[in-house]
């Protein structure tokens, strides 16, 4: 069984849950960023969870069934279409061979996973699937024209689910539980105060390495200025800190006072200091964010 790749998006990755635990030879985690839509994707298919699958970033994205097989599409809320007709996320699809599944654009949320029953059957790097677009293991990029192996049924069969409630990404401001990090006291009492208390913005900038975030400027009430300067992180301690080990889920404050918060393809050793560590059960929700949306810290 195959799938073919017609128009992978702006981008599409292959991603299951990652590599960990091999930092000690420089090797980030990687996997999926949304780890929850990876897993119940494959659940929905009788898969094993560590099963990999598509991670699509937005909108554009089309594939088409060589052969006849059971999939899922989770993650981001959009349109969706079989062969032209619409189709409903968070369900087991059955696609007969030659049909095209066509992904539109997300009216929630910013990642979607295709799961098929039997998983991408890629060569595996260092125990994982997972594409790592800081270090180039794993997998290349999705481009059209590439033919995916699927791998043979699981024993499981598929659940019989009729419906199944799944809150979409939130489109507001997102809350985000997080510890102090290890280099919490290198900070300002005021920064460790404004990094638990202000609104921060998803930066453009973002990607499957870092969610960089923006200070939020309150609206200026006399033109030409703002009453209200960008909270930035200022430091207490300004000497140069030696790299140190990173997981992910640090959050990192570069010399202008913005923070980064590392996610799975980060490197696994950096020199800014790091203020807090998201906790990992937050990690999923950055996974969906989109550029300007905003979020908060608390403490976890």
């Amino acid at each position: 069984m195959s799938l073919r790749i017609l128009n992978p998006g702006p981008l599409a990755v292959i991603e299951d849950l990652g590599r960990p635990g091999l930092a000690d030879i420089g090797v980030s985690p990687s996997g999926a960023l949304d780890r929850g839509a990876l897993r119940l994707g494959n659940r929905l298919l009788g898969n094993n969870e560590g099963c990999a699958g598509i991670e699509i970033l937005l909108e554009g994205f089309e594939v088409r069934f060589d052969d006849p097989a059971w999939f899922a599409v989770t993650g981001a809320i959009g349109p969706l279409d079989l062969d032209g007709q619409p189709v409903d996320p968070h369900r087991a699809l059955f696609a007969p061979a030659g049909s095209t599944l066509r992904i539109g654009t997300p009216t929630a949320g910013v990642r979607s996973y295709l799961t098929v029953r039997g998983g991408i059957d890629v060569p595996s790097v260092l125990g994982s699937r997972s594409s790592d677009l800081l270090s180039g293991l794993g997998p290349a990029t999705l481009a059209a024209g590439d033919s995916l192996p699927v791998g043979e049924h699981p024993d499981a069969e598929i659940p019989l689910l009729d419906f199944l409630p799944v809150d979409p990404p939130a489109d507001g401001v997102v809350e985000v539980r997080a510890h102090l990090g290890p280099r919490a006291e290198w900070f300002t009492a005021g920064a460790l105060d404004a990094f638990f208390s202000v609104e921060w913005e998803f930066s453009a900038e973002s990607n499957r390495v870092g969610a960089r975030l923006d200070p939020v400027r309150q609206p200026a009430h006399v033109v030409g200025r703002d009453p209200h300067p960008a909270v930035l992180l200022e430091r207490a301690i300004t000497a140069e800190l030696p790299s140190e080990l990173m997981v992910a889920g640090s959050v990192q404050v570069s010399p202008d006072g913005r923070p980064t918060v590392l996610l799975a393809d980060h490197p696994v050793t950096g020199g800014y200091p790091a203020i807090a560590v998201v906790a990992s059960a937050s990690l999923d929700l950055l996974a969906q964010l989109r550029p300007g949306q905003r979020l908060t810290f608390r403490h976890a």
